[in-house]
């Protein structure tokens, strides 16, 4: 047997191996495409690679170490099995067809592929990887335009009339190679060497790049995080979209131009998509075992009768290496909770997460509360303000191979999570300004470059600034912090933390932090019997968000009303502060306590705890006269005796009847 024809043998074997597969195992999702209505439409057909292995182990290593002709090949068979359904299927519907397009999707989650050496992060693919089925994950951060790009095109040839299929190759820019010599096979072998290109045989794709890059989360301190483009073709183009987190399932090939000559041929990495998973609904699910959910109902219970010291030992565990500050980790644990976003009848949405600006003195523990936040978040980016620009922070426009591109800036890749902006008084005002929308109205609108574009932007922002020189309490916070009423508006909780001398304070701090050191040893043995540590508490805020949608009740309602009209009737120094968007501040907290306190209803309670939050911000205070400096706020030994004094005192100045 000739070369050509052993060949052609093992390619029929392979197919009808493979169409037996699909047929077995795809048949349903076959007969669905074949009952599909658009003929010109590509339709993509999703197997598992673990089902292959077990149907056929050298069919399953074949596509994995040679997946550019074995993909070619499973489409083929693809179209084999739809065929023979089709001619088999009796009851066939009106308007059912065959398809010209199938393409097979190799999906490898959950198999024995999912390793270090055929999953490996962007920043350590090497040559060995080049031709064989990889895996990656990553987020995008840039994608192109969709446009069209050939196929495939038939020639025919002039001395023989042999016709013959010619695919343009990627790599080199889809440029098209014809063959030195006809390629038809048989007895007589034709020289031929002049083909003609033969008419409407072009078949056309939709082709877009993407960038990814790779979790800034996974890297070590230091690591740049690398990037890599991606090429998406026919029904995975515009799946995915910048920030979006994604898993790639295709071959690494390299790019380059054969046009240069006498210059260094350099070779691009590429990433040939077979298969894109949008993991956006996946990046907040944390594993929260049944055990934990228990011993969160367990906890609750054994606190029923006091609420308040239950809640004080969750907030203990919120950047423990910190002494007392109890206003602020009470804060951090609302603005990390949030309330629960509201649409109105008209379709106006009303954002659920909240907002907070530390205002504080250098060395009064600001930025610990924004990495251990971050922390806590599943999806959090950290910038600091003199690093950011304001493309940096919304959307920058590249231009790459002449046409223009939008690249996530970072509250774009913290869609659905929260972003962290240090030394928030370094940005300048028309930096500061862009983010206005994308704090109230969550989203950016683009006008780059002829991209008009609206990007959603559902974050948490929290801020840390220093004051502006000393800080002067009689004049009013956009003066102390040289931000605009605008912007303060649109923070939640605005918490200023004076180092104010306080000898007392002093000595019980220093203590503390010399304790601590001395104990270290022993606190990293039992951590883990520890109810509140870092991962406890990161399941805790993601099953209550999760889990809890809390409705205000009448007395919430009414203490938050009132408290409101106070504010508004005593506003002199915070005008900026004491808007409408107040109100909606003090649902959103009093929502997120309810939450905090592992309930689906907004309490008294919750009203109240909300209030004092407020208050916190407030340079002077409408309600309490003396509500003290954040700094220096511990844990009360008995907090519910205290919110007793609390609740009577705030009732009597709002003139509601206990």
């Amino acid at each position: 047997m000739s070369h050509s024809g052993r060949h052609r043998a093992t390619f029929d074997i392979e197919t009808s191996s493979l169409a037996d597969f699909l047929k077995r195992f795809h048949s349903d999702d076959l007969r669905s495409i074949i009952l599909s209505l658009d003929q010109a439409l590509h339709y993509p057909l999703l197997v598992h690679f673990a089902e292959l292995l077990n149907f056929d182990p050298d069919l399953a290593y074949e596509l994995f170490s040679n997946p550019t002709d074995r993909l070619h090949k499973f489409d083929e068979a693809a179209l084999v099995s739809q065929r023979e359904i089709f001619k088999a299927w009796k009851d066939l519907k009106d308007g059912a067809t065959e398809k010209k397009y199938i393409h097979v999707r190799i999906n490898v989650s959950g198999s024995p592929l999912e390793c270090p050496e055929t999953f490996p992060s962007i920043g350590r693919l090497r040559v060995k990887h080049r031709g064989i089925l990889l895996t990656l994950k990553g987020t995008v951060i840039r994608s192109g335009a969709v446009k069209m790009i050939e196929g495939e095109r038939q020639y025919q040839c002039k001395k023989c009339k042999h016709k013959f299929t010619v695919y343009p190759e990627i790599e080199t820019g889809n440029r098209i190679n014809l063959p030195s010599f006809c390629p038809s096979q048989g007895s007589k072998r034709c020289e031929g060497v002049s083909f003609q290109f033969i008419e409407d045989s072009i078949i056309c794709h939709d082709y877009q790049e993407i960038k990814i890059q790779e979790s800034a989360q996974l890297l070590g301190v230091g690591s740049i995080p690398r990037s890599i483009p991606v090429v998406l073709k026919d029904d995975l183009v515009d799946l995915v979209k910048a920030g979006d987190d994604v898993i790639v399932t295709g071959v690494l090939t390299a790019k380059w131009s054969s046009d240069l000559k006498d210059v260094r041929c350099d070779l691009d990495p590429i990433i040939v998509a077979n298969f894109v998973r949008r993991t956006n609904e996946l990046k907040s699910e944390i594993e929260i075992p049944d055990a934990i959910i228990k011993k969160f109902q367990q906890f609750w219970s054994h606190y029923k009768n006091a609420p308040l010291k239950g809640r004080n030992s969750i907030l203990q565990g919120i950047c423990p290496q910190i002494f007392g500050l109890f206003t602020v980790k009470l804060a951090v644990a609302l603005t990390l909770i949030g309330g629960v976003q509201h649409v109105d009848s008209s379709g106006t949405k009303v954002r659920g997460e909240p907002h907070m600006l530390l205002v504080g003195d250098p060395g009064t523990g600001k930025s610990q509360f924004l990495k251990f936040a971050a922390k806590l978040s599943n999806r959090s980016v950290i910038t600091t303000g003199l690093g950011s620009t304001s493309a940096g922070l919304t959307v920058t426009a590249v231009k790459d191979s002449g046409e223009w591109m939008l690249e996530a800036g970072a509250l774009v890749l913290a869609d659905g999570g929260l972003c962290c902006i240090d030394e928030f008084d370094s940005m300048r005002g028309h930096d500061r300004a862009t983010i206005h929308e994308a704090m109230e109205q969550q989203t950016i609108s683009v006008a780059k470059a002829g991209l008009v574009t609206t990007l959603s932007t559902r974050t948490t922002v929290f801020g840390a600034t220093n004051p502006k020189g000393q800080y002067d309490p009689n004049q009013s916070l956009s003066v102390n912090t040289t931000l605009s009423g605008p912007l303060l508006s649109r923070f939640d909780i605005v918490l200023v933390l004076l180092d104010t001398k306080s000898p007392d304070w002093d000595k019980i701090v220093s203590s503390h932090i010399l304790a601590a050191k001395t104990e270290e040893k022993q606190e990293s043995k039992d951590d883990s019997d520890n109810m509140w540590s870092l991962p406890n508490l990161r399941r805790y805020i993601h099953y209550v968000k999760q889990h809890f949608r809390p409705v205000l009740t009448t007395d919430s309602e009414k203490i938050i009303s009132s408290y409101y009209q106070l504010q508004r009737r005593s506003a002199a120094n915070n005008a900026a502060r004491t808007t409408v968007r107040m109100l909606e501040s003090l649902i959103r907290l009093a929502q997120a306590h309810a939450r905090l306190m592992f309930r689906n209803e907004v309490t008294q309670l919750d009203a109240i705890a909300a209030i004092l939050c407020v208050e916190s911000s407030m340079t002077n205070s409408a309600i309490v006269d003396n509500i003290g400096n954040a700094l220096h706020s511990n844990f009360a030994d008995d907090p519910d005796q205290e919110y007793a004094k609390q609740e009577k005192l705030i009732l009597e100045k709002l003139g509601i009847r206990a």
